[in-house]
C-alpha cells in the first residue's frame, strides 16, 4: 500500500516518502506525543501475507533492538494497526553515501573518515552475532554533523544461519532501500555482494568485510569497483576479476591499498578475518597523517616565522635606505662641485687684510667680506656668487668678522666693541650684545652663537633672538704679574722650592711668554717641567714649539 500525506498509522501522521524497495516502503512522519520526526517502515501490501516477509521484518525489529551504537539507526517499536505491520525507526537528517558518491569520490580524509565510522557500526553488530549482509551507500547515511548511520538491516542475520544454493532467483540478495527503479535493484545490490554469497553459499561476518572493501573503494576512486552490463556479467566479474587498483588515487597510502586487498580477498578463508582490524587500521592511517600534518603546519608555522623575521629585516633596511635615499631624490639642487672663482673688491673699497675676512653663505649663494673704503672705514660688502654686483650692508661701518646665520639671511659681525647683526635682503643692523675686540664666531641652527672677544680671553654664548642673554663658555687663566728673570716678562706663579724660572718668548705678541720652572742645572730630574701660559694655556715643553692660546 502506498501512504499519502497526511495519512495516519496508529499516533503516527505521514509527511513525505522517503523511498521503497524490496524489503519495504519508508516514509517520514510525525510522532505528535513525543514532538519528533521518525521514519515508518511498512511491508508492501503485495508482501504483507508472505510468512517469509514477515520473518524477516521482525528479526529487523529484533536485532535492531538488540543494538545500541551512534553508528547504527536506533528502533523505536513495532506496531501493528488494522493487520499493518510496520517498524518506528530513528529519522537520520543528511542524505545517502550513494548521492554523494554521485559527485565523485571523496577526499581522502573525509572517506577514511566516513568508512572509519561504517566499520565502527559493523564492529558493533557483529560482536553480537549479527550480520549486516546489505551494505552499500544507499544505506549508509551521512549527517549534516559529520556522522555516519548504517540503515536497513533488513536482511540482517543472527547466529549461523545461512541462504543456501536451492535459491537460484536470489531473493534473498539484498535491495535498495531507497528510491530504487526495478531495474536497478538487482544490479545495485549485487555490486556489493561477496562471492560466497553470490554462490548462494553461507555466509558470515566475511561477507560484510566484502562489502566494506567494496564501498571504501567507491569512495576513494569514485566508481564502483566491480561494474557490468548485466546481472550475470557483474557477479561474473566479481567472481572472477580483481579490483583495479590503479584507479585509485595517487595518494592513496599504502597501507590502504593493503588494507582494500585484504578486504576483497576472493578466498574468504584468507580475506580479512575481523572489521575491527580494518577499524584500527585506518585509524592507524589517520593518525599518521594528522601527526604528518602536524609536523607540517609546525614547520610551516617555525618558517613562517624566519620569514616574518627576515621580513621585518627587510623592511627595517628598506625604511633605513628610504631614510637616506628619499631626500636624495626629490633634493632637486644640482649635484655639489668644487667652484673656483676671483673676488674684485667692489668700486671705491679694497679687501681688508688681503681677503682674509670672509665667509660664504650656507645655501652657497652669497659672499659676505669685510672691505675699507676710501675714508679708511671697515665696512661689510656682500656679493651674489652668480653676480659681478657687489654692495655694502648699511650701518657695517667700522664692523669685521663677518660669519652668516644657518638660513643665509643674516650676517653677523663685530663693530664698536658690539656683536651686530644685519638682514642681507636690507634693513638696519641690530646688536646683540658687547664684545669687544670680537675674534670671530659661529651660528648654530639652533638659534645660538658663540664667538671669541678681548682677544681670545673670554668665549662667550648668546642666543641670536634674545638680547641680554650672554653667557661665559670659557675663562682661561690670566697670568699675574711676577718677577722673571728677563725684563718685560712676568709669570702667574712663583716656582717651587728647588726649581728656578726660564722664559721663551711667545710666539703671538711681545708682551706673552711661557715661564717654565725647572730644576737647577746641578739638580735636575728627569721629571718633566710644568709650564704655564700667560695667555691661559698650560702646557707640556715636550713639544718642540709653545703655541699661544690665541694662535
Amino acid at each position: 500500500m502506498t501512504l499519502p500525506p497526511g495519512a495516519r498509522l496508529g499516533p503516527y501522521e505521514v509527511v513525505a516518502p522517503l523511498g521503497s524497495g524490496g524489503m519495504g516502503e519508508v516514509y517520514r512522519a510525525r510522532d505528535p506525543r513525543l514532538g519528533r520526526d521518525v521514519a515508518i517502515k511498512a511491508l508492501p501490501g503485495v508482501f504483507a501475507a508472505d510468512p517469509e516477509r514477515l520473518a524477516r521484518f521482525e528479526r529487523e525489529a529484533k536485532l535492531l533492538a538488540a543494538l545500541s551504537h551512534p553508528n547504527v539507526g536506533a528502533i523505536y517499536g513495532l506496531e501493528e494497526v488494522a493487520g499493518q505491520r510496520y517498524l518506528v525507526l530513528e529519522f537520520v537528517e543528511g542524505l545517502t553515501l550513494a548521492t554523494r558518491l554521485g559527485r565523485g569520490a571523496l577526499p581522502l580524509e573525509e572517506a577514511l573518515e566516513v568508512c572509519r565510522q561504517i566499520a565502527a557500526a559493523l564492529e558493533a553488530a557483529h560482536e553480537r552475532d549479527i550480520v549486516h549482509r546489505d551494505l552499500k551507500p544507499g544505506n549508509v547515511m551521512l549527517t549534516p554533523s559529520g556522522g555516519v548511520k548504517v540503515l536497513d538491516f533488513g536482511l540482517a542475520k543472527g547466529g549461523a544461519t545461512a541462504a543456501t544454493s536451492s535459491d537460484p532467483s536470489l531473493s534473498a540478495s539484498p535491495t535498495m532501500t531507497y528510491a530504487a527503479t526495478g531495474a536497478g535493484v538487482i544490479l545495485g545490490t549485487a555490486a556489493y555482494m561477496s562471492p560466497e554469497q553470490a554462490r548462494g553459499r553461507a555466509v558470515d561476518k566475511r561477507t560484510d568485510i566484502w562489502s566494506f572493501g567494496c564501498v571504501l573503494y567507491e569512495c576513494l576512486a569514485g566508481r564502483q569497483a566491480f561494474v557490468g552490463e548485466t546481472v550475470s556479467d557483474l557477479i561474473a566479474r566479481i567472481l572472477e576479476r580483481e579490483p583495479d587498483l590503479g584507479a585509485l588515487p595517487g595518494t592513496t597510502p599504502q597501507r590502504l591499498r593493503e588494507l582494500l586487498r585484504r578486504c576483497l580477498e576472493k578466498d574468504a578463508r584468507r580475506r580479512l578475518r575481523d572489521i575491527g582490524d580494518a577499524r584500527i587500521e585506518i585509524e592507524d592511517v589517520l593518525a599518521v597523517r594528522s601527526s604528518g600534518s602536524a609536523r607540517a603546519a609546525a614547520a610551516a608555522r617555525s618558517r613562517s616565522a624566519v620569514w616574518l623575521a627576515l621580513f621585518g629585516a627587510g623592511v627595517a633596511m628598506a625604511s633605513a635606505a628610504l631614510t637616506l635615499l628619499v631626500p636624495r631624490l626629490f633634493d632637486h639642487r644640482p649635484a655639489p662641485h668644487p667652484t673656483r672663482f676671483s673676488v674684485l673688491a667692489a668700486p671705491g673699497v679694497t679687501l681688508a687684510n688681503d681677503g682674509a675676512e670672509c665667509a660664504i653663505s650656507p645655501d652657497g649663494r652669497t659672499l659676505a667680506y669685510t672691505a675699507v673704503d676710501t675714508a679708511g672705514t671697515s665696512l661689510i660688502v656682500v656679493r651674489p656668487l652668480e653676480s659681478l654686483a657687489a654692495r655694502a650692508l648699511p650701518g657695517t661701518e667700522n664692523g669685521d668678522q663677518p660669519f652668516w646665520s644657518p638660513d643665509s639671511r643674516f650676517v653677523a659681525f663685530f663693530a664698536d666693541g658690539k656683536l651686530k647683526k644685519v638682514p642681507v635682503e636690507g634693513g638696519g643692523p641690530e646688536v646683540l650684545c658687547a664684545a669687544n675686540n670680537g675674534r670671530g664666531g659661529s651660528w648654530s641652527p639652533r638659534g645660538v652663537i658663540v664667538f671669541c672677544s678681548t682677544k681670545c680671553r673670554r668665549t662667550a654664548a648668546i642666543r641670536s633672538r634674545s638680547r641680554h642673554s650672554t653667557r661665559r663658555v670659557t675663562r682661561p687663566r690670566i697670568a699675574s704679574r711676577g718677577s722673571c728673570p728677563t725684563a718685560g716678562i712676568s709669570c702667574s706663579r712663583p716656582c717651587p722650592a728647588g726649581r728656578e724660572r726660564t722664559t721663551s718668548r711667545s710666539q703671538c705678541s711681545t708682551r706673552r711668554s711661557a715661564c717654565t720652572c725647572s730644576p737647577p742645572p746641578a739638580a735636575r730630574s728627569t721629571r718633566p717641567p710644568v709650564t704655564w701660559s700667560t695667555g691661559g694655556t698650560r702646557t707640556s715643553p715636550r713639544s718642540a714649539s709653545i703655541r699661544p692660546a690665541c694662535a
